[in-house]
């Protein structure tokens, strides 16, 4: 897909400050610090649209971005990091999944995990908890340019049998250094939006 607008919308802790367009929303989740600023950057080739920091539990709202005016990523508070307060995760839990079970226009959840360890015990009951609510989910295995070429499949297969991924949820590999997964990452996008597709074109008129 080729993207020639980006832009942050707004800051959301409930229904009442979401977008209201209409358009379709990509969700991303996972652990603090796995890379999901850096991933949408590179979705859309932007340097610092989504704000990237070292400090882990940064995000503390959902995020969104309007892209080519036709869909938005939403960007979640990341999971599992330890120094913030039992009362800050649990307020973050309850408008997360406030978003994640009543958002009629949320059309696919990225998981993220990181590619170099096995996922953690967050990863696992996030992507259980996605499934027992059926809500379409694309796992993506990120930092991939750290591991050796040679070690991708093994590395794919640790993510797959960890999580007990079903066969029909597709996993892209991806790297926000290289590129790696970008486009494939688009196509399930696109599949799950139909945004970004060219016009169908009308039947030619029988004389």
């Amino acid at each position: 897909m080729n993207v020639t607008q980006a832009e942050f919308v707004i800051s959301a802790v409930g229904p009442a400050q979401y977008p209201e367009e209409g358009l379709p929303e990509i969700a991303l989740a996972g652990r603090s610090n796995v890379g999901k600023s850096s991933l949408i950057n590179k979705m859309i080739q932007r340097k610092n649209l989504a704000r990237t920091s070292s400090q882990p539990g940064k995000t503390q709202t959902l995020n969104f971005y309007k892209i080519n005016g036709e869909l938005y990523f939403v960007d979640l508070p990341g999971y599992g990091y330890a120094k913030v307060s039992r009362t800050q995760r649990e307020q973050w839990g309850k408008f997360i999944e406030q978003y994640l079970l009543q958002r009629d226009r949320l059309r696919l959840l990225l998981l993220l995990v990181d590619a170099r360890h096995p996922p953690t015990r967050d990863d696992v009951s996030m992507y259980d908890w996605l499934t027992h609510f059926s809500i379409p989910v694309c796992v993506v295995a990120t930092k991939a340019d750290k591991i050796p070429r040679s070690q991708w499949q093994k590395h794919v297969k640790q993510v797959k049998e960890t999580l007990f991924m079903r066969g029909s949820d597709p996993l892209v590999l991806f790297s926000s250094e290289t590129g790696l997964g970008k486009d494939e990452l688009w196509a399930i996008i696109q599949q799950h939006t139909e945004v970004g597709q060219p016009a169908p074109q009308a039947a030619p008129e029988a004389d």
